[in-house]
Protein backbone atom coordinates (compact mmCIF):
# COMPACT_ATOMS: atom_id res chain seq x y z
CA UNK A 1 0.00 0.00 0.00
CA UNK A 2 1.32 3.53 -1.08
CA UNK A 3 1.73 6.16 1.34
CA UNK A 4 -0.97 8.14 -0.21
CA UNK A 5 -3.33 5.63 -0.13
CA UNK A 6 -2.56 4.99 3.24
CA UNK A 7 -3.46 8.45 4.05
CA UNK A 8 -6.35 8.51 1.98
CA UNK A 9 -7.78 5.39 3.44
CA UNK A 10 -7.30 6.90 6.84
CA UNK A 11 -8.55 9.59 5.84
CA UNK A 12 -11.84 7.81 5.09
CA UNK A 13 -12.01 6.15 8.23
CA UNK A 14 -11.85 9.40 9.91
CA UNK A 15 -14.27 10.95 8.17
CA UNK A 16 -16.73 7.99 8.05
CA UNK A 17 -16.48 8.26 12.09
CA UNK A 18 -17.72 11.85 13.17
CA UNK A 19 -18.78 11.20 16.40
CA UNK A 20 -15.35 9.18 17.85
CA UNK A 21 -13.41 12.08 15.72
CA UNK A 22 -15.13 14.92 17.28
CA UNK A 23 -14.63 13.54 20.64
CA UNK A 24 -10.63 12.89 20.02
CA UNK A 25 -10.29 16.42 18.57
CA UNK A 26 -11.93 17.94 21.37
CA UNK A 27 -9.94 15.58 23.50
CA UNK A 28 -6.29 16.84 21.78
CA UNK A 29 -7.45 20.55 21.73
CA UNK A 30 -7.97 20.97 24.88
CA UNK A 31 -4.84 19.34 25.86
CA UNK A 32 -3.11 21.95 23.28
CA UNK A 33 -5.17 24.92 24.32
CA UNK A 34 -4.35 24.07 27.64
CA UNK A 35 -0.27 24.29 27.38
CA UNK A 36 -0.27 27.13 25.40
CA UNK A 37 -2.59 29.32 27.75
CA UNK A 38 -1.11 28.45 30.96
CA UNK A 39 2.76 28.63 29.40
CA UNK A 40 1.46 32.18 28.03
CA UNK A 41 0.61 33.11 31.65
CA UNK A 42 4.44 32.06 32.78
CA UNK A 43 5.71 33.86 29.74
CA UNK A 44 3.58 36.67 30.71
CA UNK A 45 4.42 37.04 34.20
CA UNK A 46 8.09 36.71 33.11
CA UNK A 47 8.35 39.44 31.18
CA UNK A 48 6.17 41.92 33.03
CA UNK A 49 8.76 41.68 35.68
CA UNK A 50 11.61 42.10 33.37
CA UNK A 51 9.79 45.14 31.67
CA UNK A 52 9.36 46.97 35.20
CA UNK A 53 12.87 46.29 35.90
CA UNK A 54 13.80 47.56 32.83
CA UNK A 55 12.08 50.51 32.91
CA UNK A 56 14.42 51.51 36.12
CA UNK A 57 17.52 51.51 34.04
CA UNK A 58 20.31 49.33 33.40
CA UNK A 59 23.65 50.66 35.96
CA UNK A 60 20.79 50.15 39.08
CA UNK A 61 22.07 48.79 42.36
CA UNK A 62 20.58 49.34 45.96
CA UNK A 63 21.31 49.06 49.22
CA UNK A 64 19.66 46.99 51.86
CA UNK A 65 20.47 47.38 55.20
CA UNK A 66 21.26 43.60 57.07
CA UNK A 67 23.86 41.28 55.40
CA UNK A 68 21.87 38.51 53.59
CA UNK A 69 22.98 35.18 53.99
CA UNK A 70 22.41 32.22 51.76
CA UNK A 71 18.97 31.55 51.32
CA UNK A 72 18.09 35.30 51.77
CA UNK A 73 17.87 35.20 55.59
CA UNK A 74 19.13 37.72 57.81
CA UNK A 75 21.79 36.83 60.48
CA UNK A 76 20.80 39.14 62.41
CA UNK A 77 17.08 37.64 63.08
CA UNK A 78 18.93 34.22 63.69
CA UNK A 79 20.19 35.74 66.68
CA UNK A 80 17.37 38.46 67.71
CA UNK A 81 19.69 41.39 66.41
CA UNK A 82 17.65 43.91 64.03
CA UNK A 83 20.72 45.17 61.10
CA UNK A 84 22.47 48.98 61.69
CA UNK A 85 20.37 51.47 60.48
CA UNK A 86 21.71 53.09 56.79
CA UNK A 87 21.38 57.43 57.65
CA UNK A 88 21.76 59.63 55.18
CA UNK A 89 25.40 60.25 55.67
CA UNK A 90 25.69 56.79 54.76
CA UNK A 91 24.29 57.48 51.57
CA UNK A 92 26.14 60.53 50.51
CA UNK A 93 29.22 58.47 51.41
CA UNK A 94 28.84 56.64 48.59
CA UNK A 95 29.93 59.80 46.05
CA UNK A 96 33.51 58.36 47.29
CA UNK A 97 33.52 55.76 45.05
CA UNK A 98 34.54 57.01 41.45
CA UNK A 99 31.98 54.52 40.15
CA UNK A 100 28.82 56.25 41.72
CA UNK A 101 27.51 58.60 39.37
CA UNK A 102 24.36 59.77 41.89
CA UNK A 103 22.89 58.47 44.78
CA UNK A 104 18.89 58.67 45.78
CA UNK A 105 18.12 57.69 50.10
CA UNK A 106 14.81 56.69 50.27
CA UNK A 107 12.41 56.35 53.74
CA UNK A 108 9.37 54.68 53.11
CA UNK A 109 5.98 55.31 55.10
CA UNK A 110 2.11 55.48 54.81
CA UNK A 111 -0.12 58.40 55.82
CA UNK A 112 -3.77 59.87 55.77
CA UNK A 113 -3.03 62.60 53.10
CA UNK A 114 -5.91 65.59 53.67
CA UNK A 115 -7.13 68.50 51.38
CA UNK A 116 -10.15 70.47 52.73
CA UNK A 117 -12.59 68.00 53.67
CA UNK A 118 -11.01 65.27 51.64
CA UNK A 119 -8.64 62.38 52.82
CA UNK A 120 -6.77 59.08 51.44
CA UNK A 121 -4.55 57.16 52.72
CA UNK A 122 -1.08 56.90 50.36
CA UNK A 123 2.35 55.64 50.45
CA UNK A 124 4.75 58.76 51.30
CA UNK A 125 8.33 58.43 49.67
CA UNK A 126 11.10 60.90 51.45
CA UNK A 127 14.16 60.98 48.82
CA UNK A 128 16.01 63.84 46.83
CA UNK A 129 16.29 65.29 43.87
CA UNK A 130 17.96 62.41 42.29
CA UNK A 131 15.19 59.80 42.29
CA UNK A 132 13.76 61.37 39.29
CA UNK A 133 16.86 60.37 37.21
CA UNK A 134 18.02 57.09 39.64
CA UNK A 135 14.25 56.05 39.10
CA UNK A 136 13.64 57.13 35.36
CA UNK A 137 10.76 58.87 36.54
CA UNK A 138 8.90 62.07 34.47
CA UNK A 139 7.01 65.04 35.53
CA UNK A 140 3.26 65.49 34.09
CA UNK A 141 3.80 69.06 35.53
CA UNK A 142 5.59 71.32 37.38
CA UNK A 143 9.18 70.26 39.38
CA UNK A 144 10.66 67.91 41.11
CA UNK A 145 11.84 68.35 44.45
CA UNK A 146 14.48 70.92 44.71
CA UNK A 147 18.56 70.29 45.02
CA UNK A 148 20.33 71.59 47.72
CA UNK A 149 21.26 70.38 51.17
CA UNK A 150 19.77 66.88 51.92
CA UNK A 151 19.12 67.60 56.05
CA UNK A 152 17.06 70.61 55.36
CA UNK A 153 13.68 69.66 55.55
CA UNK A 154 11.42 71.61 52.36
CA UNK A 155 7.70 71.68 52.65
CA UNK A 156 7.09 70.71 49.19
CA UNK A 157 5.60 67.45 47.44
CA UNK A 158 5.64 65.76 44.78
CA UNK A 159 2.25 63.60 44.08
CA UNK A 160 1.21 60.27 41.76
CA UNK A 161 -1.80 60.89 39.12
CA UNK A 162 -4.11 58.69 41.54
CA UNK A 163 -3.35 60.89 44.56
CA UNK A 164 -4.25 64.43 42.64
CA UNK A 165 -7.58 62.90 40.85
CA UNK A 166 -8.93 61.87 44.39
CA UNK A 167 -7.81 64.72 46.70
CA UNK A 168 -8.58 67.44 44.26
CA UNK A 169 -10.52 66.12 41.59
CA UNK A 170 -10.65 68.92 38.86
CA UNK A 171 -8.96 71.32 40.96
CA UNK A 172 -5.42 72.59 39.96
CA UNK A 173 -3.42 70.60 41.90
CA UNK A 174 -0.24 73.21 41.77
CA UNK A 175 0.41 75.28 44.62
CA UNK A 176 -1.82 73.79 46.75
CA UNK A 177 -1.22 72.92 50.56
CA UNK A 178 -1.79 69.34 51.41
CA UNK A 179 -1.69 67.99 55.44
CA UNK A 180 0.18 64.97 55.53
CA UNK A 181 -0.10 63.92 59.33
CA UNK A 182 0.53 66.74 61.36
CA UNK A 183 2.60 68.47 58.48
CA UNK A 184 1.70 70.69 55.51
CA UNK A 185 3.11 70.26 51.93
CA UNK A 186 2.90 72.70 48.74
CA UNK A 187 2.39 71.02 45.51
CA UNK A 188 4.69 71.45 43.39
CA UNK A 189 4.90 68.69 40.72
CA UNK A 190 2.92 66.24 39.38
CA UNK A 191 4.50 62.64 38.55
CA UNK A 192 3.67 61.24 34.58
CA UNK A 193 1.54 58.14 35.08
CA UNK A 194 3.31 55.44 35.45
CA UNK A 195 1.62 52.79 37.03
CA UNK A 196 3.31 49.68 39.55
CA UNK A 197 6.79 49.75 39.78
CA UNK A 198 9.09 48.23 42.21
CA UNK A 199 6.94 47.02 44.59
CA UNK A 200 4.57 50.21 44.95
CA UNK A 201 2.28 52.30 42.50
CA UNK A 202 3.73 55.57 41.74
CA UNK A 203 0.67 57.07 40.73
CA UNK A 204 -0.60 56.54 44.38
CA UNK A 205 2.46 58.08 46.14
CA UNK A 206 3.41 60.95 47.81
CA UNK A 207 7.14 62.70 47.66
CA UNK A 208 8.33 64.64 49.95
CA UNK A 209 12.04 65.64 51.00
CA UNK A 210 13.57 63.14 52.75
CA UNK A 211 14.62 65.57 55.59
CA UNK A 212 10.69 66.14 55.87
CA UNK A 213 10.24 62.46 55.86
CA UNK A 214 12.86 61.85 58.65
CA UNK A 215 10.45 64.48 61.08
CA UNK A 216 7.23 62.96 59.83
CA UNK A 217 7.74 59.50 60.38
CA UNK A 218 10.44 60.65 63.14
CA UNK A 219 13.34 58.52 61.93
CA UNK A 220 16.72 59.11 60.82
CA UNK A 221 16.91 55.60 59.11
CA UNK A 222 17.00 54.92 55.52
CA UNK A 223 14.61 52.10 54.14
CA UNK A 224 17.06 51.81 50.86
CA UNK A 225 19.84 53.71 49.11
CA UNK A 226 19.64 53.58 45.44
CA UNK A 227 22.86 54.54 43.27
CA UNK A 228 23.62 54.51 39.54
CA UNK A 229 26.77 53.44 38.86
CA UNK A 230 28.90 55.19 35.91
CA UNK A 231 28.09 52.97 33.21
CA UNK A 232 27.42 49.32 32.79
CA UNK A 233 30.92 48.24 33.13
CA UNK A 234 31.65 49.89 36.54
CA UNK A 235 28.74 47.69 38.10
CA UNK A 236 30.93 45.81 39.95
CA UNK A 237 33.13 47.70 40.71
CA UNK A 238 30.83 50.22 42.22
CA UNK A 239 29.11 47.46 44.18
CA UNK A 240 32.46 46.49 45.52
CA UNK A 241 33.68 50.21 46.81
CA UNK A 242 29.95 50.45 47.85
CA UNK A 243 30.43 47.64 50.45
CA UNK A 244 33.86 48.57 50.99
CA UNK A 245 33.02 52.54 52.45
CA UNK A 246 30.06 51.21 54.85
CA UNK A 247 32.14 48.65 56.06
CA UNK A 248 34.42 51.50 56.80
CA UNK A 249 31.73 53.73 58.48
CA UNK A 250 29.89 50.66 60.27
CA UNK A 251 33.28 49.78 62.67
CA UNK A 252 34.31 47.77 59.79
CA UNK A 253 31.40 45.27 59.77
CA UNK A 254 29.66 44.01 56.66
CA UNK A 255 26.10 44.17 57.80
CA UNK A 256 24.71 45.52 54.43
CA UNK A 257 23.65 44.31 51.18
CA UNK A 258 24.20 45.77 48.11
CA UNK A 259 22.16 43.72 44.96
CA UNK A 260 22.43 44.74 41.52
CA UNK A 261 19.64 44.82 38.93
CA UNK A 262 21.35 41.77 37.12
CA UNK A 263 21.00 39.91 39.91
CA UNK A 264 17.62 40.50 40.37
CA UNK A 265 16.51 40.07 37.05
CA UNK A 266 18.51 36.79 36.77
CA UNK A 267 16.71 35.35 39.60
CA UNK A 268 13.36 36.59 38.92
CA UNK A 269 14.09 34.53 35.37
CA UNK A 270 14.68 31.52 37.00
CA UNK A 271 12.24 31.44 38.92
CA UNK A 272 9.55 32.08 36.29
CA UNK A 273 11.14 30.04 34.15
CA UNK A 274 10.96 27.04 36.46
CA UNK A 275 7.46 27.86 37.07
CA UNK A 276 6.67 28.21 32.99
CA UNK A 277 8.23 24.65 32.31
CA UNK A 278 6.01 23.40 35.83
CA UNK A 279 2.70 24.85 34.61
CA UNK A 280 3.15 23.95 31.29
CA UNK A 281 4.51 20.36 31.71
CA UNK A 282 1.01 19.87 34.20
CA UNK A 283 -1.20 21.06 31.71
CA UNK A 284 0.38 18.30 29.16
CA UNK A 285 -1.09 15.75 31.48
CA UNK A 286 -4.17 16.40 29.65
CA UNK A 287 -2.45 15.02 26.45
CA UNK A 288 -1.79 12.06 28.29
CA UNK A 289 -5.38 11.76 28.87
CA UNK A 290 -6.44 12.36 25.45
CA UNK A 291 -3.96 9.30 24.39
CA UNK A 292 -5.57 7.00 26.74
CA UNK A 293 -8.56 8.05 24.89
CA UNK A 294 -7.40 7.65 21.39
CA UNK A 295 -6.16 4.10 22.68
CA UNK A 296 -9.65 3.29 24.54
CA UNK A 297 -11.62 4.12 21.27
CA UNK A 298 -9.05 2.44 18.78
CA UNK A 299 -9.57 -0.90 21.05
CA UNK A 300 -12.88 -0.80 20.65
CA UNK A 301 -12.37 0.03 16.59
CA UNK A 302 -10.63 -3.03 16.45
CA UNK A 303 -13.23 -5.25 17.20
CA UNK A 304 -15.59 -2.88 15.03
CA UNK A 305 -13.62 -3.50 12.29
CA UNK A 306 -12.46 -6.95 12.41
CA UNK A 307 -14.35 -7.62 9.15
CA UNK A 308 -12.62 -5.00 7.26
CA UNK A 309 -9.10 -5.61 8.95
CA UNK A 310 -9.37 -9.20 7.50
CA UNK A 311 -10.60 -8.70 4.00
CA UNK A 312 -7.50 -5.84 3.83
CA UNK A 313 -4.88 -8.77 5.20
CA UNK A 314 -6.67 -11.11 2.91
CA UNK A 315 -5.99 -9.15 -0.02
CA UNK A 316 -2.23 -9.28 0.95
CA UNK A 317 -1.59 -6.33 3.43
CA UNK A 318 0.75 -7.40 6.08
CA UNK A 319 0.94 -7.07 9.25
CA UNK A 320 3.55 -3.59 8.85
CA UNK A 321 0.58 -2.03 6.40
CA UNK A 322 -2.40 -2.14 9.06
CA UNK A 323 -0.37 -1.08 11.92
CA UNK A 324 0.26 1.92 9.45
CA UNK A 325 -2.86 2.30 8.93
CA UNK A 326 -3.58 2.46 13.03
CA UNK A 327 -1.21 5.02 13.01
CA UNK A 328 -1.77 7.17 10.54
CA UNK A 329 -5.18 7.52 11.98
CA UNK A 330 -3.72 8.30 15.42
CA UNK A 331 -1.36 11.28 13.31
CA UNK A 332 -4.31 12.61 11.54
CA UNK A 333 -6.58 13.22 14.67
CA UNK A 334 -3.89 14.13 16.79
CA UNK A 335 -2.68 16.83 13.85
CA UNK A 336 -6.32 17.86 13.81
CA UNK A 337 -6.55 17.99 17.72
CA UNK A 338 -3.33 20.22 17.67
CA UNK A 339 -4.22 22.74 15.06
CA UNK A 340 -7.24 23.22 16.68
CA UNK A 341 -5.70 23.45 20.19
CA UNK A 342 -3.46 26.21 18.69
CA UNK A 343 -5.81 28.19 17.55
CA UNK A 344 -7.96 28.21 21.05
CA UNK A 345 -4.40 29.17 23.14
CA UNK A 346 -3.98 31.52 20.62
CA UNK A 347 -7.79 32.87 21.63
CA UNK A 348 -7.50 32.46 25.13
CA UNK A 349 -4.55 34.35 25.26
CA UNK A 350 -5.75 37.35 23.37
CA UNK A 351 -8.72 37.18 25.73
CA UNK A 352 -6.07 37.25 29.00
CA UNK A 353 -4.45 39.85 26.85
CA UNK A 354 -7.58 41.90 27.01
CA UNK A 355 -8.33 41.33 31.17
CA UNK A 356 -5.00 42.25 31.59
CA UNK A 357 -3.60 45.13 28.97
CA UNK A 358 -0.58 45.76 30.98
CA UNK A 359 0.99 42.14 31.33
CA UNK A 360 2.46 41.05 27.69
CA UNK A 361 1.29 37.58 27.81
CA UNK A 362 2.25 35.48 24.73
CA UNK A 363 3.24 31.92 24.44
CA UNK A 364 6.98 30.74 24.18
CA UNK A 365 8.35 29.31 21.11
CA UNK A 366 8.74 26.03 22.53
CA UNK A 367 5.61 25.77 24.24
CA UNK A 368 4.04 26.52 20.62
CA UNK A 369 6.19 23.49 19.00
CA UNK A 370 6.05 21.22 21.77
CA UNK A 371 2.39 20.91 22.70
CA UNK A 372 1.52 19.92 19.23
CA UNK A 373 4.57 17.26 19.02
CA UNK A 374 3.28 16.35 22.12
CA UNK A 375 -0.02 15.34 20.61
CA UNK A 376 1.25 13.57 17.86
CA UNK A 377 3.59 11.54 19.90
CA UNK A 378 1.22 11.04 22.44
CA UNK A 379 -1.08 9.48 20.09
CA UNK A 380 0.57 6.97 18.25
CA UNK A 381 2.08 5.91 21.73
CA UNK A 382 -1.31 4.81 23.07
CA UNK A 383 -2.17 3.54 19.08
CA UNK A 384 0.77 0.95 19.97
CA UNK A 385 -1.60 -1.47 21.17
CA UNK A 386 -4.33 -1.52 19.17
CA UNK A 387 -2.28 -1.35 16.36
CA UNK A 388 -0.39 -4.88 17.37
CA UNK A 389 -4.02 -6.56 18.06
CA UNK A 390 -5.13 -5.70 14.83
CA UNK A 391 -2.39 -6.62 13.11
CA UNK A 392 -2.49 -9.91 15.19
CA UNK A 393 -5.80 -10.73 13.59
CA UNK A 394 -6.43 -13.67 11.49
CA UNK A 395 -8.05 -12.78 8.05
CA UNK A 396 -10.15 -16.19 7.93
CA UNK A 397 -11.51 -15.75 11.39
CA UNK A 398 -11.80 -11.98 11.17
CA UNK A 399 -14.06 -12.51 8.09
CA UNK A 400 -16.13 -14.95 10.03
CA UNK A 401 -16.41 -12.70 13.00
CA UNK A 402 -15.15 -15.52 15.18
Amino acid sequence: MRFPDLLDFAWQVVRGNRARTLLILLAMSIGVAAVVVVSSLGEGARRYVLDQFGSLGTNLLIVIPGRTATGGVSPGIVVGKTPRPLTLDDAYALLRSRAVRKIAPLIVGAGDVRWGSRIRESVVLGSTAELLDVRRMELAQGKFLPPGDPHHAEPVCVIGSTVAREIFGATQPLGEWLRIGDRRFRVIGLIARQGQSMGFNTDEVVIVPVASAEALFNTDSLFRILFEAKSREQIELAKEEAMTILAARHEGEHDVTVITQDAILATFDRILTALTLAVGGIAAISLAVAGILIMNVMLIAVSQRRREIGLLKALGASGVQVRAIFFTEAVLLALGGGAVGLVAGKLGQLLIGQLYPTIPFTAPWWAVIAAPLTAIGTAVLFSVAPARQAAKLDPVLALSRR
